[in-house]
């Protein structure tokens, strides 16, 4: 286990490395001066821009400053967003649990429908329901996540008025920012109407989540049923039968866990592509999420601001992808078994 964990962690820490690289090499591509594009300060700010070119040194060498560069990001000193004047850290803080929130939902629901389709499947394997559950997931991925959004706005916004088009809550409510989840922050707040802001914060979420959720929830089918299948013709499932036990005895003493450890680490590798989808999502209800706002960026040209949130972005994804992985690696004694049997 000490080998496992020591491995992952050199990993962790080398993909960081390049990550944080790659952002640094990026104040270099961008037009303009690098320091301005370091610390998002503009050359008619002469006094603060000739105190940054000292923090940065930048007169040195490449590595010299890198060095500045990582010293200032572990201070929380990301540079300041040409748009806003904000300081980035402080607008990445305010944005990304926005994204987390929705993709974490999202996901949930992506668990909640395809795990136990995908396990309808595969007990019905070659049968109508398996065909039907097949096309259907197939129609599910084929769909374009923005073309669904786009859809779910005219028939459930626009002609039956059942949710709203934007925004994470209705204007009448002022909820204090204390986690940047907004149901959570509603739980603890003391709003006076507090439920019906949890309902109205409800009501914003539904269709940004759907459209997130069903090329995951897809995946997530495609992948159960193809794991189910494949463990229930394996031989200590025969066994199983042969010592007398029924088809729901044998399916959850000995499939339902066999069949769901292969699949969480695949489901880990969706992450990113959720992720991907929920800022496509986001610019078109207006979910004032980290996606629309490096839009936006992307829009305006906020060099600083784009570095920013892809340096943001990528590190949240590298860390849920390993943390998930190394999880199962620790926890699935036959991934234990293929490591000590390696050379």
């Amino acid at each position: 286990m000490a080998n496992v964990l020591l491995r992952y962690t050199n990993l962790v820490f080398a993909t960081l490395f390049v990550l944080s690289l790659l952002s640094f090499l990026l104040a270099y591509l961008f037009p303009g001066q690098a320091v301005e594009n370091l610390t998002g300060l503009r050359i008619n700010e002469l006094t603060e821009l000739q105190t940054s070119e000292l923090k940065y040194a930048v007169d040195a060498n490449i590595f010299i400053q890198y060095w500045h560069y990582m010293g200032e990001l572990f201070a929380g000193n990301w540079g300041v967003s040409f748009s806003s004047g904000l300081p980035l850290y402080d607008d990445v803080s305010h944005y990304l649990p926005a994204s987390i929130e929705l993709s974490a939902y999202a996901l949930f629901l992506s668990f909640f429908i395809g795990l136990p389709l995908g396990f309808l499947a595969a007990l019905r394997h070659h049968k109508l329901t398996d065909y039907s559950l097949l096309s259907v997931s197939l129609l599910g991925y084929s769909i374009p996540v923005f073309w669904l959004a786009l859809i779910m706005i005219f028939v459930f916004s626009l002609q039956l008025g059942w949710f709203p088009l934007s925004g994470r809550i209705s204007l009448l409510f002022e909820v204090p920012r204390t986690t940047g989840f907004i149901l959570i922050d509603i739980l603890l707040s003391d709003t006076t109407d507090k439920q019906a802001a949890f309902i109205s914060a409800l009501r914003h979420l539904i269709l940004p989540t759907l459209s997130i959720a069903v090329v995951t929830t897809t995946l997530i089918l495609r992948i159960t049923r193809r794991s189910v299948i494949k463990t229930l013709n394996s031989e200590f499932i025969l066994a199983a039968y042969a010592r007398g036990l029924n088809p729901t005895q044998v399916l959850m003493r000995h499939g339902v866990r066999n069949a769901i450890i292969p699949i969480l680490p695949l489901l880990a590798m969706q992450f990113p592509t959720l992720l991907t989808n929920a800022m496509i999502v986001e610019s078109i209800f207006s979910w004032p999420g980290i996606g629309n706002w490096l839009i936006q960026a992307i829009y305006q040209q906020d060099y600083p601001a784009i570095r920013a949130g892809m340096l943001a972005v990528s590190v949240l994804v590298v860390i849920f992808t390993m943390s998930i992985d190394l999880t199962i690696r620790l926890t699935d004694p036959r991934r234990r078994r293929a490591d000590r049997a390696t050379i």
